[in-house]
């Protein structure tokens, strides 16, 4: 490792962002760990311009741990709805219980004890220790990752431990000496990798801006910056097939609350078959007693099958998670009434009032058709 470069990194990024840093975000400046926390939740998996939107909105309607952790887990799910990856909504609500229990309702300014609560890994727990309390904790973001592979050309997949480690060794290096630098730092940090060092147009292969590490930079003097960090080859993602009925009685719809550790946990859903591997091939009009003894197996099939009829083979829709495809057939069933449901996680619910309810994306999109023709709004 370069010492000039471990001597002067801090200092060099901290002025860059002086200069060239993102500002005006509305996570930016607060101390507040609870603010904070939330913010590097969302934006793990979530597009800042995103985010840009619906931080303000969930942080005005929790706008404290304490608010988070009494609050039903249906109304977190219903405002996380739409930003993917559900179980960082469901850690959320368990994290804000467990700093209510645990903690007396304050966040630990410990690193390792941040560790400890629900959903909070190494990086983000160095990112609320530098952000709150200013510890002198590293953070390494795929951001940082992509930075530090560069700057010191690190070798190797970096989902690989010894990869990892040595990335880890790195940021703890180049961490500023004096704590009250760790929060400016830390923003540098990531704004760098976001605007500047980015995986595929990194500022220095323009000419249009100089980086500040230009000349300390492994990769760009040995021409491999757009080869690091080497990614892991990832396998095709497998696609699914699978039925979902969309039964209305009157202006209602039957919605099915998913099971907490599945695809969507804990948000309702319309009731569906089970996945199976993508057939090049479809029914046209399958029978609708086994379309309910399938989605609805603790239903009475036969009772379903005298109050309820297809009327329409409705859109087949693809959506695509981080690892899997899905294909869902969507089947518009007519019931002459609401039948009593022996399942818990059955409901009807009255298109006035879904948006009440967390949905899955496809599914809130499918389901605002209907509620547009008929004047209403699935909005909160």
């Amino acid at each position: 490792m370069s010492k000039a470069l471990t001597a002067n990194f801090s200092e060099k990024l901290i002025a860059w962002h002086a200069r060239s840093g993102r500002s005006g975000l509305p996570w930016q400046g607060n101390r507040d760990p609870y603010a904070v926390w939330v913010s590097e939740i969302m934006l793990q998996q979530t597009q800042v311009a995103t985010v840009l939107e619906r931080y303000p909105r969930f942080m005005k309607r929790f706008p404290t741990v304490k608010k988070l952790a009494s609050a039903d887990i249906d109304e977190v799910l219903a405002e996380w709805a739409g930003l993917g990856y559900y179980s960082r909504a469901r850690n959320l609500h368990a994290c804000a219980q467990q700093v209510m229990t645990e903690f007396a309702g304050q966040f630990p300014s410990d690193p390792i004890l941040l560790e400890q609560l629900k959903g909070i890994g190494r990086s983000t727990a160095g990112a609320i220790a530098a952000f709150a309390f200013h510890e002198r904790a590293p953070i390494l973001d795929a951001n940082v990752k992509r930075i530090l592979a560069r700057l010191f050309a690190v070798e190797g997949g970096i989902q690989e431990k010894a990869v990892n480690d040595r990335l880890w060794s790195l940021a703890n290096d180049l961490l500023p000496t004096k704590a009250k630098d760790m929060p400016v730092y830390t923003q540098a940090l990531m704004d760098f990798g976001a605007t500047w060092c980015t995986s595929r147009k990194p500022v220095c292969l323009s000419d249009e801006k100089k980086c500040p590490f230009e000349k300390e930079c492994q990769a760009s003097r040995s021409n491999q910056v757009l080869d690091l960090p080497q990614k892991t080859i990832k396998a095709k993602s497998p696609e699914f097939d699978c039925d979902m009925l969309l039964i209305r009685s009157g202006n209602s719809i039957l919605l099915q609350k998913r099971p907490s550790k599945a695809i969507w946990g804990g948000l309702w859903s319309l009731p569906e078959t089970p996945w199976v591997a993508k057939s090049a091939t479809r029914k046209n009009l399958p029978n609708l007693k086994d379309l309910i003894q399938a989605a609805l197996p603790d239903e009475r099939p036969s009772a379903w099958g005298k109050v309820c009829k297809v009327v329409n083979q409705g859109p087949q829709i693809k959506h695509v998670f981080t690892h899997r495809r899905l294909w869902m057939q969507i089947w518009e069933v007519s019931a002459s009434r609401s039948l009593e449901l022996e399942n818990p996680n059955l409901r009807w619910v009255p298109l006035s009032q879904l948006g009440r309810y967390g949905l899955p994306q496809p599914i809130k999109i499918l389901l605002q058709g209907l509620s547009l023709a008929r004047g209403d709004d699935l909005k909160n």
